[in-house]
């Protein structure tokens, strides 16, 4: 509890004019820093507990209080809008008192085109009002690419993205693999085709039982009629999807969508896992784990992780299952019924089949934080072993990776990782167009790259790392220190500067110091070794990444250029809205025509450009001789996938 004199002028003017209402309060420091947002049903009561009541604060809040030094305050109309404020707050401002998920992946999703006269499945990251019917959240892809070869294997549904008229001369390899029944070619009728889609949104609805029932049905008339090869096909279907749904299978009261939740603890250390449940499967996991500066208690952790997980991508369930009770669960709960557009029930079991689940979802949490702990303790030990490799006066606390990707020179980048304590932070990642006219010369790349940004953390008065890395030898560390001297920085006040590569006929790797003439070998498989890869290996990836995103776009934009009536404002448009090239060529007309800013003589000048490759791809015959005998095949785009 902060004493008399630590209680500003400011702050007691605020106490006195709180009002009585329900709303967002802003703690601030010294320099008008954001410390912490809450929500309260009654300003008044609540902002003043925190200065009325020190026996019922912990450590970490009285230190919270002790450096307020403003109290900034916004009425809201009710306790769900100020829900809804309190999250936009935190994602912006991201106060070190508050939890912050820094979770901003788009989660994928299947995609079937059910309004399409033949649908298909596609793999996307957003959701959109066209019709079609969405699965997910998958928040584990392992799960969604099983679910997806499940499919694959006992539903035959086209997975190409010709367009599917039967006017196709033959079916192409999925055909003969009986994967496809080739509805292009005419082989298989629409409403056959239809059939399969419904067993597909069955399987992936988790309606089991109909879709099993449906089968078997299929069977018994298959058998009647005496189609027995059809019907071992069936039956054989059936077996498969049983085995599936039954490893999937986990039972929860009263089925549908349930997110059940687990937390764990271990001294400043939090984790807490998601278990997402629908129709009974367990359809994929969602854990974080974060050290908790703030102090806050289980309720109040939790609360806070609800509001912002299902503030943005995750669709909100029928139901959650909770570990403790929420001091505002009805509040929580209007909140999230807005989001889901129908009721969401809150509930904490303390019985059964509830409990059970909690238990399931505390034990995940608990091994992903002991997972996380381990892994911080080998990356203290893996910095004590660098302080011991490069002489330092004490264990390194951060590292910044470099590297330089191009093709021959053509758009060269660079990329900046940074590695703390046990792991890589990648919000401070960056990556660099490169912009001088180089070439293919990874030296004055590395230059350019390491000048830039040391320049700016000198120019904001940023901190600089402990040790900075160098991809390559002694050609590129020394473009590298040339770069930091001309940024301003001497051997007495730069971080320390090596090189990581392997010299030419070597085995292993060594390091490349400074003044030093002969570098230091590697010990394979030696703490320090393996952090100085991973953050090599690890900025590797990201510039290569970065690469091929441009040369992604290059190719996008040059297809998208040569289409007229296509200007720099609609191709931004289109590729928004659909995401890629590969995207637009799905689209009809009409989803092209809803794109805002397109006409129909651009729409259709789109249409006709994107498709018109796919189609000769898909005419394409590939001849070549074998044993004298000149042999001709339709090679279709699918096969060139």
């Amino acid at each position: 509890m902060p004493t008399a004199d630590q209680v500003t002028d400011r702050v007691r003017e605020i106490l006195q004019n709180l009002p009585d209402a329900a709303g967002v309060y802003l703690m601030k420091g010294d320099t008008g820093n954001i410390l912490y947002v809450g929500k309260a049903k009654s300003l008044k009561n609540r902002v003043r507990s925190y200065f009325q009541n020190p026996a019922g604060l912990t450590a970490k809040t009285r230190v919270l209080v002790r450096k307020i030094r403003d109290i900034e305050t916004i009425v809201t109309a009710g306790e769900v809008e100020a829900l809804v404020l309190e999250n936009n707050l935190i994602k912006r401002h991201r106060p070190p008192y508050n939890i912050s998920l820094r979770d901003d992946k788009h989660y994928p999703y299947i995609r079937l085109s059910v309004q399409e006269p033949f649908p298909r499945l596609t793999v996307v990251r957003r959701v959109q009002k066209d019709g079609a019917r969405y699965y997910g959240p998958y928040v584990g892809a392992g799960a969604m690419r099983a679910t997806l070869r499940v499919i694959h294997d006992h539903f035959p549904l086209a997975d190409c993205d010709i367009v599917i008229d039967g006017t196709a001369e033959r079916p192409c390899l999925q055909y003969q693999i009986g994967r496809c029944k080739a509805p292009c070619t005419g082989y298989q009728s629409r409403a056959d085709y239809l059939e399969t889609v419904a067993q597909v949104r069955l399987f992936l609805e988790g309606r089991d039982r109909e879709l099993i029932a449906d089968l078997s049905a299929r069977m018994e008339h298959a058998s009647e009629e005496l189609a027995f090869e059809r019907a071992a096909r069936l039956r054989d279907q059936i077996r498969h999807i049983e085995q599936t749904l039954t490893r999937q299978r986990i039972t929860t009261p009263g089925g549908g969508e349930v997110d059940v939740y687990g937390l764990a603890r271990v001294g400043d250390w939090v984790a807490l896992q998601v278990l997402f449940v629908r129709e009974g499967s367990l359809v994929g996991t969602k854990g974080f784990v974060w050290e908790d500066r703030s102090g806050l208690d289980n309720a109040e952790i939790t609360r806070s992780f609800v509001q912002q997980f299902y503030a943005d991508d995750v669709p909100v369930p029928q139901r959650l299952l909770l570990p403790v009770e929420l001091t505002d669960a009805d509040a929580m709960a209007d909140y999230l019924s807005d989001l889901l557009g129908r009721r969401c029930h809150i509930e904490v079991p303390a019985r059964g089949r509830g409990m059970a689940l909690l238990q399931l979802a505390a034990s995940n949490a608990q091994k992903s934080l002991e997972q996380r702990l381990n892994a911080e303790r080998a990356g203290e030990k893996g910095m004590v072993a660098l302080q011991r490799l490069l002489r330092l006066p004490e264990p390194p606390q951060r590292i910044e990776g470099f590297d330089i990707s191009h093709i021959q020179g053509d758009l060269t980048v660079a990329s900046l990782v940074v590695w703390e304590g046990a792991g890589p932070k990648k919000s401070d990642y960056r990556h660099f167009r490169i912009k001088g006219t180089h070439g293919p010369d990874d030296f004055l790349a590395m230059e350019e790259v390491v000048g830039r940004r040391y320049r700016k953390l000198l120019d904001d008065g940023a901190a600089l790392p402990d040790l900075v890395l160098i991809d390559g030898g002694k050609g590129q560390l020394g473009m590298a220190l040339k770069a930091m001297a001309e940024a301003g920085l001497t051997v007495e006040n730069r971080p320390l500067v090596f090189g990581l590569a392997k010299e030419r006929g070597e085995k292993f790797e060594r390091v490349f110091l400074p003044g030093q003439k002969n570098p230091i070998a590697l010990k394979p498989g030696a703490p320090a070794t393996r952090i100085l890869q991973q953050v090599r290996d690890e900025a590797h990836r990201f510039a290569v990444t970065y690469h091929r995103k441009l040369r992604s776009l290059r190719i996008q934009d040059s297809e998208l250029d040569a289409v007229a009536g296509v200007g720099r404002a609609r191709k931004r448009a289109l590729l928004t809205t659909f995401g890629s090239v590969a995207g637009l060529r799905k689209a009809s007309v009409d989803e092209l025509l809803a794109v805002p800013g397109m006409t129909r003589p651009a729409a259709l000048a789109v249409f006709s450009a994107l498709r018109a490759p796919a189609a000769e791809q898909a005419e394409a015959v590939e001849t070549k001789r074998v044993g004298g005998m000149l042999l001709t095949r339709q090679r279709t785009a699918n096969e060139d996938k």
